[in-house]
């Protein structure tokens, strides 16, 4: 073996196996060997005493880019993403909604210099023709995003409608990340709300209620149980609803579930003390530290298939600009999921191994860019996250990056640290300084336009 680029020596690296303390090798941007060799290296870098992780992949992200630049854009979010850990993300935007495949190329195109970090583009499921869920297919999105009740200005798409499509895409491997909250339960709490002129942040689990995400994850989930269909569902919020996921895919449906940092941390009366700050859907359901723990259990039993940040950031004062019916709904994330899960795997309510399969291993598979993503095996993608476990700090406003300069999780404690992020061999981040600019980050093309 010749010509190694860089030797990371002496860390505990992740890998399908285990943990293995060992040398990881690269070389022209891939991962060429683990373990001991004795072979000379352009640069080694010591890891002694810190874990080595697969680059952390973010499957769930609004940037907004093109479209309301103000509230979030490529350049930043991508660079929060790279400071975090994250060297992939998979992107789509309800404000610049793509539909067609000339869209996908376009805005493909438009990114080309504006990411630091990997990136996926998905699509919304087109509200003009099935053909063209079936082309924006074929031309690399990730996968197809499906909203079930007519939220943040995407239109609903009708049962009839993705039925088609999950028929004409057959044998394809084309995934739909399902929005699921039935429409006519929303609006007809949404007009009685209304109608008692309520307007305090109570509103917000009535209008968007469980029995609404129950009933569409169910209805969604018997369309692909019948005809094959491969759905994600979005955001689960509650353990009744990845329940219901779990007997479908007993059932045969091909079906995973995905959560975020909300449902694993914050209680739903939380909206009535932050109103606005705390609108998101599905919203936060648990009632008690009970109800998270048995979220947490499902994650740990691998009902839960990964973990997203379903990043979609205000600033505050977007936030504070309107009532609680107008407030932009959404969170930002991309600067802490990782923090929360870390701390989360070094304090022992999960594995460091299943932290690297909820926020690496199973979004690439899923989404079809394993083994080049999400893993660190000969040929892989040099992609890597250095942590220190013995690391400790609070996560506060003013260490957020991306636009919104806030988090929820503001003032937690948080375990383990992200002291270095490396894309394809390259460090792009380093204690939380962004090192690489705007467009080291490339396109990556779903299945669907691989024979997929």
């Amino acid at each position: 073996m010749s010509n190694i680029d860089l030797v990371v020596k002496g860390g505990k690296i992740a890998t399908s196996h285990g943990i293995i303390e060992g040398n990881l090798y690269v070389s022209s941007g891939r991962v060429v060997a683990i373990g001991r060799l004795d072979v000379p290296a352009a640069e080694v870098v010591d890891a002694d005493g810190l874990f080595v992780l697969p680059g952390f992949i973010d499957s769930h992200v609004h940037f907004m880019d093109p479209g309301d630049l103000s509230r979030e854009d490529f350049p930043t979010g991508s660079a929060a993403a790279a400071a975090a850990g994250v060297t992939t993300v998979i992107e789509h935007s309800h404000v610049y909604q793509i539909h067609t495949a000339e869209q996908l190329v376009e805005k493909a195109e438009y990114l080309a210099n504006r990411s630091v970090v990997d990136f996926g583009l998905a699509a919304h499921f087109s509200p003009h023709s099935v053909d063209d869920v079936v082309n924006v297919w074929a031309a690399g999105a990730t996968f197809i995003k499906v909203f079930t009740c007519t939220t943040h200005g995407v239109q609903a798409v009708e049962t009839a409608r993705l039925a088609e499509a999950m028929k004409r895409l057959a044998g394809r491997d084309a995934v739909y990340l399902v929005h699921g909250e039935d429409e006519s339960l929303t609006e007809h709490a949404e007009r009685v709300l209304k109608a008692r002129s309520q307007a305090d942040g109570g509103v917000i689990p009535q209008w968007r209620s469980l029995l609404a995400e129950q009933v569409a994850v169910a209805s969604v989930g018997m369309v692909s149980r019948a005809l094959g269909g491969r759905v994600v569902f979005a955001h689960c919020s509650h353990p009744s609803v990845v329940e219901i996921i779990s007997t479908l895919r007993n059932w045969g449906a091909k079906v995973w579930a995905e959560t975020c940092p909300q449902y694993l941390y914050l209680f739903e009366d939380e909206v009535r003390q932050f109103g606005a700050f705390r609108k998101f859907t599905p919203p936060a359901r648990a009632q008690s530290e009970a109800d998270l723990g048995a979220m947490w259990q499902l994650l740990r039993d691998g009902q839960i298939a990964y973990v997203a940040s379903d990043h979609a950031p205000s600033t505050r004062e977007q936030k504070e600009s309107a009532s609680i019916w107008e407030a932009p709904f959404g969170l930002p994330g991309i600067d802490t999921t990782s923090a929360l899960l870390l701390d989360a795997a070094l304090t022992g309510r999960i594995s460091i191994l299943r932290f690297v399969e909820l926020y690496s291993r199973e979004p690439a598979r899923i989404y079809g860019l394993y083994p080049r993503k999400g893993a660190l095996l000969p040929g892989s993608d040099a992609d890597f996250v250095l942590v220190d476990p013995s690391a400790r700090r609070v996560i506060r406003d003013e260490t957020i990056l991306s636009k919104a300069k806030w988090s929820p999780f503001s003032g937690k404690e948080v375990q383990g640290a992200v002291v270095a992020t490396y894309l394809r061999g390259k460090k792009v981040a380093e204690n939380r300084e962004v090192l690489a600019p705007p467009g080291s980050g490339r396109f990556l093309p779903g299945p669907g336009a691989r024979g997929g």
